[in-house]
């Protein structure tokens, strides 16, 4: 560990000379946002084409340079680079002697906490860790996307009012993360952010074979009353035939996947599953109802005779309901009369 007493951040210039160390969709638009808050971006690395592009994009006139050169040139490093490419990045800076004290170091991995940077900290940097919890597309929009998002910030105590300061500047919202929880936050995001973007291209990829012309046209106002009502709502919103135990559904559900996407089959099952256990779990799919649903899914075949539900008149598959018990209508909960429970 390095004994050389450090700066207080609190003593810093209220503004800061702005570096990024790998050019991909997240590193240019933090830097453009601290931009705005009247930090001066002056040097980015990127190797690849797209990078490069990027960084032209949201970081206009800063010169590209190697990493060395960056940290060489900046206050304050954005390490940008993929979460298993950090480590080494790290050692390497520190080794050759890039780091400098006082400097401040911020990597925006989500599996990581302050801890990598360890390297740094013993050449005298200042290291955190500010994990936006956002997608990024590598446009001028992203900055845009920043205002009101949580970052998840990891810091030495004596650092964490200087890095949820800068998240703040950034126009987000800062939340402490402990070291330790890292990999479980970050398996979170991933659980909710990525596999939404797999589920949403697949139900696209179905309806398009059902002869949809406009699959996000039907899917916008569907999903975006379900991300709603699950944010306010929790389990409570969950609706459908798992959770209404419409195994014939369910079956004819997974009769015609296999037709048609048998790729689909396993996802469908592995969530229709999950989605079972909570139900049961908060009382939304009765026990009487349930043995036949964990059948069908604990096998994956239909089996259920003419009970899939495909032609049903009675509105138990929820396609036709006019009763407006399936929650279209927000009777379920899905108007949040039952309580905020994010």
């Amino acid at each position: 560990m390095n004994t050389t007493p450090q700066p207080d951040p609190r003593d810093r210039p209220a503004r800061l000379t702005v570096g990024v160390v790998g050019a991909g969709r997240v590193g240019p638009a933090l830097a453009a946002s601290l931009q705005l808050a009247g930090h001066r971006p002056v040097a980015v690395s990127g190797v690849s084409d797209a990078s490069r592009r990027r960084a032209a994009a949201l970081l206009p006139d800063v010169p590209l340079m190697r990493p060395a050169e960056v940290l060489e040139r900046a206050e304050l490093v954005l390490l940008t680079v993929p979460d298993d490419a950090l480590p080494g990045l790290v050692t390497g800076l520190a080794e050759t002697g890039a780091v400098r004290p006082g400097q401040l170091l911020v990597h925006t991995s989500g599996r990581y906490g302050a801890r990598v940077l360890d390297p740094a900290l013993r050449a005298g940097a200042l290291p955190l860790a500010l994990h936006p919890a956002m997608t990024f597309t590598g446009t001028p929009v992203d900055v845009q996307r920043l205002a009101g998002c949580s970052f998840g910030v990891t810091a030495p105590e004596e650092l964490r009012l200087a890095a949820e300061a800068l998240v703040i500047e950034m126009g987000g919202e800062p939340e402490w993360i402990a070291e330790d929880k890292r990999p479980l936050y970050h398996a979170a995001l991933a659980l909710g952010a990525n596999h939404l973007v797999t589920l949403v291209a697949q139900s696209m990829e179905l309806l398009r074979t059902a002869g949809v012309e406009a699959p996000d046209r039907m899917l916008g106002p569907l999903l975006g009353a379900s991300l709603d009502n699950a944010l306010r709502s929790g389990d409570a919103a969950l609706t459908g035939p798992v959770a209404r135990g419409d195994a014939g559904t369910v079956a004819a559900h997974i009769v015609e996947l296999r037709a048609h996407a048998p790729q689909a089959v396993a996802g469908y099952l592995a969530m229709a599953r999950a989605t079972a256990d909570r139900a049961l779990d908060h009382g939304l799919l009765k026990a009487e109802l349930a043995e036949d649903l964990l059948g069908v899914l604990a096998d994956g075949t239909a089996g259920t005779g003419g009970t899939a539900g495909t032609d049903r008149t009675d509105g138990t598959d929820g396609i036709d309901r006019t009763d407006g018990t399936d929650g279209s209508d927000g009777t379920d909960g899905s108007d949040g009369t039952e309580g905020d429970a994010r």
